[in-house]
């Protein structure tokens, strides 16, 4: 395998199939295809980046495993981070089956599209939660902005289970808000136990006209918020591509952690997502 430093925190693989992902609609025809390991390895190369984390697109065990699969015969695929039935009565025996495959480090559900904007503090939800702290296994918060105070709820209830944020929570930085987004941050990044995603950033941006200045404020206050050993790099590969080239999304970050210290910069491009994802 060799050593790992550099890692790409946050990337999809896929069989395009128009019904299962109807989240793709026809303005974002560009990622309307197939998306797998031997497309994003070129990428991963020419940008310096020794590995990837997979993350489910959609939600069924089908998918983890489609992507453990892919894990296992591509070992620049260094993690998986699946879906399964949190809410589900036998979910203790799923995460037992998953903690077999070593390559499944965690574990994500859609919250960003349920109509039930707080699902993450049902009862049941919460003993999933529960479930995945006995195994080990992180948890990837993939929520809307108006989903921070429910999901700081969340961590403050679980301070042992490791929790990253994803797309940090995109914020609408198309229409320039960031009061309450920082505010919500804030208040979640003082629980220790949570990480966050510096990616999909260019999603939540206008596609055709955004600039880099348009992310500095919103980075800044991840940053702040969670200072450089809590952050990690994420491409959101392929979908990034409805927005920027891998090479332009990568550059933002780039510039902006480019004043940092050397040490600063390898925890955020590698060793933070490393030591989260104990890959």
């Amino acid at each position: 395998m060799g050593l790992v430093k550099t890692i790409d925190a946050h990337q999809h693989f896929w069989k395009f199939d128009p019904v299962r992902d109807s989240w793709i609609t026809d303005e974002m025809a560009v990622i309307q295809k197939d998306f797998f390991p031997n497309h994003l390895k070129p990428l991963l190369q020419q940008n310096g980046f020794d590995g990837c984390v997979a993350v489910q697109a959609s939600q069924s065990e089908e998918e983890t495993n489609f992507l453990i699969s892919l894990a296992n015969q591509n070992d620049f695929v260094r993690g998986v981070v699946g879906w399964v039935d949190l809410q589900a009565g036998n979910i203790e025996e799923r995460l037992a089956h998953y903690k077999s495959h070593a390559v499944v480090k965690g574990f994500r559900h859609v919250l960003q599209g349920e109509p039930k904007r707080d699902l993450m503090l049902t009862p049941d939800f919460k003993r999933g939660i529960a479930a995945l702290q006995q195994h080990d296994f992180t948890y990837d918060l993939l929520i809307f902005p108006d989903q921070l105070k429910f999901s700081t709820e969340l961590v403050a209830l679980f301070p042992q289970q490791k929790f990253v944020i994803d797309h940090i929570a995109k914020p609408y930085i198309k229409r320039k808000e960031i009061d309450e987004w920082k505010r919500n941050i804030e208040s979640i990044a003082s629980h220790q136990n949570v990480y966050c995603k510096i990616s999909g950033m260019v999603t939540e941006a206008d596609w055709k006209a955004w600039k880099k200045e348009s992310f500095e404020p919103y980075l800044d206050v991840v940053i702040n918020a969670f200072g450089t050993d809590r952050i990690m790099f994420g491409s959101d590969w392929p979908v990034c591509l409805v927005a920027a080239s891998y090479e332009k999304m990568l550059g933002i970050v780039k510039d902006y952690f480019s004043a940092f210290s050397k040490e600063e910069q390898d925890e955020f491009f590698g060793l933070n997502a490393i030591a989260f994802y104990n890959l």
